[in-house]
């Protein structure tokens, strides 16, 4: 059963959309359930992330994990950014389904691959960053092995 939060953002979804000539864009998906999510972000010359903005092909749940995590990201620095976890992602929607906990995970993802386009865009490096996953299904077996 999905929270209230959840049925807010996936009904009235924040921050939907794409931003023209974004600074970093990142897709990933599961090809486990075919969730797709694409997160661009606009951020300026402070490492602020001013707007960001997404586009999801997916389940409610997915779309409700997209809208909070552009929510989490929006006004924060790029390592604030960094920061946000899937479990970051849940718990702002006051939980998810185990059967779609994988929905915050691509959330996380979408926003560091975004954070990787950045990175290499103005060749940087983000301390902490490291390369996204286009199938988020393998980073779901490591947190199940780390759970056993």
């Amino acid at each position: 059963m999905y929270t209230e939060k959840v049925m807010e953002h996936f009904m009235n979804p924040r921050n939907m959309g794409e931003i023209e000539g974004a600074d970093g864009v990142g897709t990933v998906g599961n090809a486990k359930c075919g969730d797709i999510m694409r997160i661009f972000l606009d951020i300026d010359d402070n490492h602020i992330i001013r707007d960001v903005k997404f586009k999801t092909f997916g389940c409610g749940a997915a779309i409700a994990a997209s809208s909070m995590a552009t929510e989490l990201v929006k006004g924060k620095t790029i390592e604030e950014a960094l920061l946000i976890t899937n479990k970051a992602v849940t718990e702002a929607l006051d939980g998810l389904p185990p059967a779609k906990v994988h929905c915050s995970l691509l959330a996380e993802e979408a926003i560091h691959a975004a954070l990787w386009d950045y990175a290499e865009k103005k060749s940087i490096k983000i301390e902490g960053l490291k390369p996204p996953k286009e199938d988020i299904h393998d980073h779901e077996e490591s947190l199940e092995e780390d759970d056993e």
